[in-house]
């Protein structure tokens, strides 16, 4: 019989009743040996245990003392959702050295950005991943940084993969990746014990992780060990993991979402995570059918992929309990097609982001759609990884005034500002960025727009500098979208400001329909009417196709460059 929410919180607290401040490497040994015959990865073409992920990964500690890596070195990590990712990510964090995931869809300039602004050592690869060979590219930019002795750069390993062109071969200056594993029979269990030992400081840089470049040049955020740990186990906490959960996603293991939330979440448990270096709805409903997933993380596209796809409905579901959707806003029938669909009965979302290692708030296990749908969630609980001056928990949240930083009282609308032991301690080589955001008390603040009701719960009504002014009169774009996708012909909507002559901005709508239904602008600008202020209704609305959206690599709008089109547009327009 499933065990109550209560009941797994109570085992959770049991598991870890005082905190042990470790390094991601200890962690792993640790959890590695307690749950040693079970499955940790899942992949579409292969199986781990906790004790096979551990030997992989002691391999490639092994392979990097070999090549040279220092403490502190810098090892770029340029992989999709295979096993060597997660060998990788914890081999890294053995030999002491700072782990740089990096986005699997950057083209070569901005690949070229993160090597050089990340000083990145080493590099990890595959050959190509989400249709990008990279190889090519980075073997041509491995000669010019030799030549010219502009980059840090000057080791590479890549695993094959075929490349875009079937059976590709490697590039000549790029180590192969059996010939990086076969250096791990030059370092002794010895030595890499002593590496190992050397480096078991919580409170160092495990990873720089860097933004999904949603505005302007992606920056560079330090996490720390502790940072990672504690979130995970909050995590485990506030969706109250049961012994052993098996969680799937394809979102990218180079973000914080499936890292935190999944893969180091999953391992306090001695749970399972499913993956595949790509989302494909098929594949993935056959996964967790096949592997009998209790959970799955995803961003809204994905879920409403899943529900859409003609197959869903072949599947068995009895095994499914849990769900959580996040990174943006999913409507409330959204939420009650997963019900209906996959049967689970604990819906989650959560807020946060990179600079908090992913997630600050979630809602309360047991939430309806429609609370989940308009609030992102309360502050986990964090048990022993919490701290007294938090309230027992990893962080602590005010509003403030967006232009004068002042505190507001509850209630108000404001910029979202948070601290606490799972914040991050800045940018790398940004100054100038990291005191913009965080301030002498550690407060950082998140550039979103939201409120914080009488229970605690934050309202999360869009970015602060996507606020705009109409005849002096502030719109925040999330609210006109929340009454936009509730007319039930809307499948998604966005809204930005754009200059206006008349009202300073207008408001322009980027609406995406349901398929096979069809409403025309007057029909919304009249719904928009029986709800919003005048000056909030949109000035413009235009239609969108599934495809034209622009997205990051996490499934986000950018919103910037929906602004973008927008002012051509009407420009376009006005010539």
């Amino acid at each position: 019989m499933q065990k109550t929410v209560d009941e797994r919180r109570t085992d959770l607290y049991n598991l870890l009743p005082t905190w042990e401040r470790r390094t991601l490497a200890t962690h792993f040994a640790v959890y590695c040996e307690l749950y040693r015959d079970r499955t940790l990865l899942i992949t579409p073409d292969s199986r781990y245990s906790y004790d096979e992920v551990w030997q992989q990964a002691r391999q490639v500690a092994k392979s990097l003392l070999a090549l040279g890596v220092r403490r502190r070195d810098h090892v770029a990590i340029l992989m999709a959702n295979e096993p060597e990712f997660v060998f990788a990510f914890i081999g890294v964090a053995l030999v002491g050295a700072v782990g740089i995931p990096v986005n699997t869809m950057l083209r070569p300039d901005e690949l070229d950005y993160v090597l050089r602004q990340s000083d990145s050592q080493y590099l990890l690869m595959h050959q190509s991943a989400f249709g990008v060979a990279h190889a090519r590219g980075v073997s041509e930019r491995l000669e010019v940084y030799r030549e010219s002795g502009s980059a840090t750069l000057f080791e590479v390993v890549c695993i094959p993969t075929g490349g875009e062109r079937g059976d590709e071969p490697i590039p000549d200056n790029l180590r192969s990746w059996d010939s990086f594993l076969e250096g791990a029979s030059e370092v002794s269990d010895a030595q890499l014990h002593d590496r190992w030992q050397a480096s078991e400081y919580p409170d160092e840089t495990a990873c720089i992780i860097y933004t999904s470049g949603s505005t302007g040049k992606p920056k560079g955020v330090m996490l720390t060990h502790e940072n990672f740990l504690r979130c995970s186990f909050a995590t485990c906490l506030s969706r109250a993991f049961e012994d052993g959960r098996r969680i799937c996603t394809a979102l990218p293991l180079y973000h914080v979402f499936a890292l935190e939330e999944g893969l180091l979440a999953a391992s306090f448990v001695g749970g399972t995570i499913i993956t595949a270096p790509s989302f494909v709805p098929k594949q993935t409903l056959e996964l967790m059918d096949r592997y009998e997933a209790n959970d799955f993380l995803c961003v809204p596209s994905m879920l409403v992929a899943l529900l859409d796809h003609p197959d869903v409905g072949n599947y068995r579901w009895s095994h499914m309990r849990a769900l959580m959707c996040a990174a943006a806003p999913a409507p409330i029938p959204v939420w009650e097609r997963a019900v209906k669909t996959f049967g689970v009965t604990e819906l989650a979302t959560g807020y946060g982001g990179t600079e908090v290692t992913a997630s600050t708030v979630h809602n309360e296990v047991g939430d309806a759609p429609d609370r989940i749908s308009t609030r992102v969630g309360r502050i986990k609980p964090a048990g022993s990884s919490g701290l007294k001056e938090y309230g027992g928990a990893n962080v602590q949240y005010k509003v403030v005034d967006p232009d004068t930083g002042e505190d507001l009282p509850l209630g108000e609308v404001g910029e979202l500002t948070v601290r606490g032991n799972i914040v991050t301690r800045g940018y790398y080589k940004k100054p100038d960025e990291t005191a913009a955001v965080i301030d002498k008390d550690g407060w950082f603040r998140s550039g979103d727009l939201g409120r914080i009701d009488e229970f605690g719960y934050i309202e999360l009504l869009g970015r602060s500098k996507d606020m705009y002014k109409v005849s002096g009169e502030n719109v925040a774009p999330r609210e006109v979208e929340d009454i936009l996708t509730a007319h039930p012909a809307v499948r998604q909507a966005y809204v930005v400001g754009v200059p206006d002559t008349l009202t300073t901005e207008a408001g322009v709508a980027f609406v995406e329909l349901r398929a096979g239904i069809r409403v025309t602008r007057r029909e919304l600008l009249d719904w928009c009417h029986e709800s919003l202020a005048k000056f909030k209704i949109p000035r413009h609305i235009w239609f969108m196709d599934p495809g034209e959206w622009p997205m990051t690599g996490t499934g986000k709008i950018q919103k910037f460059r929906l602004r973008d089109i927008a002012i051509n547009r009407l420009n376009m327009k006005e010539a």
